[in-house]
Formats: C-alpha cells, structure tokens, sequence
C-alpha cells in the first residue's frame, strides 16, 4: 500500500479510541486545537462507530455522565490541563482516560500527579505523539506561519528557543508516527553572512536529543521492519529564496499564486454552480484531497492539464449514453462547460469538472492578461544564471527595466521581478536599487521588503568597487537535457530541495554543506550505503548481510525533508516527482505552505514593530471558561411519594449498553485489552472498581426502546456542538 501520512495519523487516531476503554460505550472529550487536528484526518462517523456515544468540547457546556467513561484525547497546553481539573472536581465522568497530542510540560504533569483527585479517576495516562496536520499524502505542515518572523525577526529572539523545542518535539512526533529513527542531516551555508544561518543546526541537534531521549525511554522504537533506515534533512527558508518568487506554471502552484483561494483549515475556492440555470448559485467548494481530479492533475503542467482535461472529459462523455444525443463537439473548455450546464443529474461530477474547468479557465485569462510568458522567461534566467539555449543570458537588465516600466505587469510581479534581479546580480548599489523602483513605480515602503532580505542571507547592497568574492549557490547548475526530453522554456528552474534529495539518494550530497549530526556514525552509513541498513538493524543483533534473497518488492526507504519557515508548491511538487523515479517515499514536512503573496508580506514585517505583528507567543496565555468553576444549581427535593424499592423482574438487567444492537457491533475489535499502550508510552493509575449493574441507581436511566431511539438520533446530529 501506498505510504499516506493521512492515512497514518487517521489510523493511530481511531485505534486509540477503539482500545481505550476497551469493549465499554464511552463519551470522546477533545479541545479546540485536538478538534483541527481530528478533523483534518477522520470523519466523525468513523469515530462515533468505535463505541464512542457522543463527542465534547472540554470548553464547553456538557452534562455530567457518571455513569459513563470518558477518553480525553487533548493538547498539552495549561488552560486544558485546568479544564479537566474541572471535569474532575465535578466528577463528571466514571474514569478518565488522558490521551494527550504530545508531552505534557513536566510542571503540568506534577500537578496532575500531586492531585488525589485527579490520581482516583485517572484510568489511563499516555502520549501519542500527533502533533502535525497532514495535508497531502507526502506533505506534512505545522499551520503555523507564525514560525517565519519568530526565526528571522531580529526582535524576537527571546522567542527563539521555546520555538525550537516546539518544532523539534513535532519533528518527533512525525518520526515516531511514520516508526522511522532516522539520520539527521542539516543545512549548513557556506561563508553565512545573517544571524539566523545557525538555526538549521541548532534545531537539528534539538531533534536529534529528543530522538534519542525517546529510543531510550521506549525499548520498542523504532519497530521492527525491514525497510532501510530512513534520513531526516532539517533546511529553512533561506536555503532558496527564488523558489517563493518565481512564477511556476503547474496546477497546484497557478492556483494558489494567482486566484483568490481561501487558504486557512480547509482550501475553498468560490465558483458559480449551475451557471444559466434556476438554482444558479455562488458556493465555496473545497479543494482537497477528497477530490480526485484535483489529486490527480495538480502537479500538471498548465499546457498538460488542459489537454488532460479534455481527454479526462470525453472519456466522462462516452461511459455516459446521456452525452451521445449532443452535437457540441468537446474539443474546448467553454464547450466542455456548455454541456455540463444540461446535465443535472450528474450533479457531483458535474460539479467538479466544472470547478477544475473554470479555475483552469481563470489561470488562463491571468496568464495572459498580465504577460506573464515575458515574465518568466526574463525570471527562469535570472533564477537559473542561463538562457533557453543553456547560454550565459545578454541584456538582462534591459529587458527587466522593460518589464518594470509595462502598464499590463502588475505591481506584486514587478516587485518579485525586481528581487530575482538583486538575487542574480548579488546585491545592487543602493542607486541602482531606486532607480529600479522608479522605474517599478513602486511605493518607499517596498524598498523595506528588498532591505530586509539581507536577514535571510541575501547580498542586497554592494559597493562601487567591492571586492569581496560573489557567494556561491550550494549546488551546481543545472545541465541541458537531452535532445529527447521535453522541457518548458518557462519551467528551467529545479527548486533547490530536488538537486539536494537528487545528491542525498546518489550519496554525493556535500557533508560540509549538509554535516550529519552523528558524523562518525551516520556518515559511515552513508557510504556503506542506507539501502543496507534496515531500521531492524539497530536493536537486533542480526547482520543485515544475513537476510536470505530479497523478495521482489522492497520496503521502499523514506525521506524526511524538514523545511523550517515555510515551503512552497514547488517543492512540494519536487519531492513527489522524485519519490516517483527514485523508488523513495520522500515526505515535505513545514511550519506552513507559502505563496508569493505571503513571502512578501512576511519579508516586509520583519522590520515591522513585532507588537504589531500580535505573534500568539507573546499573547496572553488563553484561560479555562469561567462557567467550569460555577457552582452547578441544587435540584431541591419534593415531597412525593417515596419509589419502592423493588423492582419489576423485567428491569433487573436494566444496567445494559446504549442499545442491543449496538452492542451486538464489534467494528474493528481485535480482542486485545488496553492495559498496553501505543509506543509504550502510557501509564495506568489503579482505581475503585466501577459499581456493578445491581448496585447502579436506576434514577436517569432510559429504557431499552428509548436509548435506541436517543442514540440513532444523535448518530444523525453534529457531536462537536455542545450541550447548553
């Protein structure tokens, strides 16, 4: 089976839920940050079906179940940890089970430990280590953009190191998910002129520690496997700075570049549905791995995908009859969406290829209306240092002041153009630099965006007579193809992440450039080569030499490709492209997914006021609602009747599950108990046993036809709401 990270994280998170409180109907507790991260990977319905009977937030209003279990899958942040003292002074549920995303701070820990009361209904206690949000199969983000003026803002480095521990616990918390104890390797600038280009080093060792520090306390990781040990390259931003600048002509990266998507949990794009007709309607449609064109076609080539757009379509239109009666030949996009508007009842896939179709079309339009053919031809030469004929390239500037002085370019290009141009020329005399935006009839304040490059290790101004050698790129240029390969004019330049990975597999990568944190081990390896080094490997005793004749479809190895301060769609594209010809399973994994628009924006504040900026880190602290610590109201008793005591010999077995049918359910169930724990890392507390059947007060209890009834209808209602 294909490797999905998705399909990891969404696996651990309903196995945790199945074994925990094992075979007993029990209530899911989550919290704002535990609800993202569940929701990014599993549908409530698959979680509601592991004998779990409702799902809260521990913000929230709830009522109190005593009868009831409770597993708290929870973010280890200290206004939780309050919330669920709450929950225990109140006795809110029978036993608690804490799982937590990832390691709880020492202090918080001591103080649940210290508490009786926390100690008498704590069942279970252990650390899943899911702190990330999966957003592709093999791309892996943080959702924390954030992290880029925490790393390269000269004012917050007093930020630095709790952000580095951070990071490093969820690079940690990848590895231990994916079962992988990798070797680590780091980007390490040659004759680095900012103040940031330790900081790939730095976080390496963090990660390395904090690697170690798990093996030793977790005899079982890394998992047995024969797959070889896998490699962790930690880089940043500052690594390549064209790569957010340049204008990349596939799917995925037009998309984001130029039309107005919603970028934030989920990815919506607003479109016209049912365009001409009665129930014509505006609506956000997601973009997302559930849509198969958008998975399949994204890291197309523009020119490829509407070819391929086409094809897909009238291949549609043969296995539906429906389409035989039209005479409109399919052989162009409006003709394409002409059909799709009579065809209702194919409402789902009319949806979508007219989504891929319209965003297609738009891409298009901007492509030509703002000449960004021109564009990226000056661009793919600065970017690359040679022409289309793999020539040193003439009158560069020329042709970029030409560009710059074009009423059709638009402002943001003709900034990201003037950039490309500095980065090329390795800095500019300051003249030279307002003279360029005159010409770009760009604002003063731009100028602060092409200043604060040099905190990224960019040369941004030079002397008139600078002697100083010009800084070389840390790989080598790239070759001309081959007369049979088919390469675009506008598409020479290789991210700089695919030259690395390319060197990585090969075994030519530069230790000096890229040091191991382990040299005299890890390095070692290298050069015996990692495909004979199984993960198995580092905790049997077994030589690998022993292993009887390779069976015909090896594990394939995996690379973690660790980019600190955001990645781009373009190496994101990278990575799969090489995963596919190198027979590696290559992971991008980033505190977030940057588009040009947002490069530049977050360059221009780093000479922003930081208190402007309101980086959460230096927000207070989020508290626990007030209404936890409220007094519950006193029901007063009435003067009625006392109930007798004895009870019908039909209600004797009253104390049952929710349903009989439910019961009856085993979805999943491999019989096992939940005494042990995901990676060894949890901790029982031993507590008073449960009242039985017989001893259960049978106040508040519903009958058999009424439970079933209660639960049906909340298996059709949205558990994440609370209750009031």
């Amino acid at each position: 089976m294909a490797l999905s990270a998705i399909t990891i994280l969404r696996d651990i998170i309903l196995a945790t839920v199945r074994n925990t409180a094992h075979g007993q109907w029990k209530v899911l507790v989550i919290d704002e940050a535990t609800k993202k991260l569940v929701d990014s990977v599993v549908k409530e319905d698959d979680i509601l079906e592991e004998h779990v009977t409702n799902i809260e937030r521990i913000e929230d209003r709830r009522q109190a179940r005593p009868e009831m279990d409770a597993v708290y899958l929870l973010s280890p942040q200290p206004h939780i940890v309050d919330c669920l003292m709450a929950d225990f002074e109140r006795r809110r549920y029978r036993k608690s089970y804490l799982v937590w995303t990832s390691l709880l701070h020492p202090e918080l820990r001591t103080r649940l430990d210290k508490s009786a009361m926390a100690r008498e209904q704590i069942a279970q206690f252990r650390v899943l280590n899911i702190d990330f949000f999966p957003r592709e199969s093999h791309l892996i983000t943080f959702r924390d953009p954030w992290s880029f003026p925490i790393l390269f803002h000269p004012a917050c480095n007093h930020l630095v190191r709790k952000h580095m521990d951070d990071l490093a616990q969820k690079i940690v918390s990848i590895c231990v998910s994916l079962g992988e104890y990798p070797t680590i390797r780091y980007h390490r600038p040659r004759n680095p002129v900012h103040e940031a280009s330790v900081l790939c080093s730095h976080l390496a060792r963090f990660v390395q520690d904090e690697l170690d520090q798990y093996a030793k306390f977790h005899e079982d990781f890394p998992p047995p496997s024969a797959r070889p040990r896998g490699s962790l390259i930690i880089t940043d931003r500052s690594m390549d700075l064209f790569a957010p600048l340049l204008h990349e002509f596939t799917y995925q990266a037009m998309v984001h570049d130029l039309l107005p998507v919603k970028e934030g949990d989920k990815f919506l794009y607003k479109t016209v549905v049912n365009q001409g007709e009665a129930n014509e309607e505006e609506k956000d449609i997601e973009i997302g791995e559930k849509d198969k064109i958008w998975v399949e076609n994204r890291h197309l080539h523009m020119k490829d995908l509407l070819e391929k757009l086409v094809a897909d379509f009238n291949k549609f239109r043969a296995e539906n009859p429906q389409f035989a009666k039209s005479s409109q030949n399919a052989n162009s996009i409006n003709n394409i969406k002409d059909m799709l508007a009579g065809l209702p009842q194919f409402q789902e896939g009319k949806e979508a290829y007219s989504l891929h179709l319209s965003m297609a079309q738009e891409c298009m339009n901007i492509f030509q209306k703002c000449r960004l053919a021109d564009i990226a031809s000056v661009e793919q030469s600065l970017a690359t240092g040679l022409d289309e004929d793999y020539r040193k390239p003439k009158n560069l500037a020329d042709q970029v002041v030409r560009l710059l002085d074009d009423e059709d370019v638009s402002f943001p290009d003709r900034i990201r153009l003037l950039i490309e141009y500095l980065l090329y020329r390795d800095g500019l005399l300051p003249t030279d630099i307002q003279k360029l935006l005159a010409h770009a009839q760009l604002p003063a304040q731009d100028g602060e965006v092409i200043h604060n490059l040099g905190l990224l290790g960019a040369h941004v101004s030079r002397r008139l007579k600078d002697t100083k050698p010009a800084s070389q790129p840390p790989f080598a240029k790239k070759q001309p193809p081959k007369p049979e390969a088919e390469e675009s004019g506008l598409s020479r330049y290789d991210p700089a992440v695919s030259a690395m990975l390319e060197e990585h597999i090969r075994g030519t990568l530069d230790q000096i450039l890229f040091p191991y944190t382990k040299p005299y081990l890890d390095a070692a390896e290298g050069l015996m080569g990692q495909e004979n080094v199984s993960q198995a490997s580092l905790r049997s005793a077994k030589p690998t030499w022993a292993r009887t004749r390779p069976s015909s479809v090896e594990p394939r190895q995996r690379i973690i490709v660790f980019m600190a301060g955001g990645a781009t769609y373009s190496e994101s594209r990278a990575c799969y492209e090489i995963s596919r010809t190198s027979n590696k399973d290559i992971l991008l994994a980033t505190t977030h997914m940057m588009t040009p628009s947002l490069f530049l924006r977050q360059v221009a504040d780093l000479s922003a006021d930081k208190r402007r900026l309101g980086i959460p880190a230096e927000q207070p602290m989020p508290k626990a609602p007030a209404h936890l610590f409220e007094k519950e109201p006193q029901t007063i008793p009435q003067a009625t009747p006392q109930i007798p005591l004895q009870r019908p010999s039909n209600q004797s077995q009253s104390k049952e599950p929710p349903t009989a049918g439910m019961t009856a359910m085993h979805l999943g169930f491999n019989g096992r108990g939940t005494s042990g724990t995901l990676n060894g890392t949890g901790k029982a507390h031993p507590l008073p046993m449960p009242p039985t059947a017989a001893e259960s007060p049978p106040s508040g209890k519903l009958v058999k036809r009424d439970k079933e009834k209660d639960t049906e209808k909340k298996k059709k209602h949205h558990f994440f709401s609370s209750k009031s």
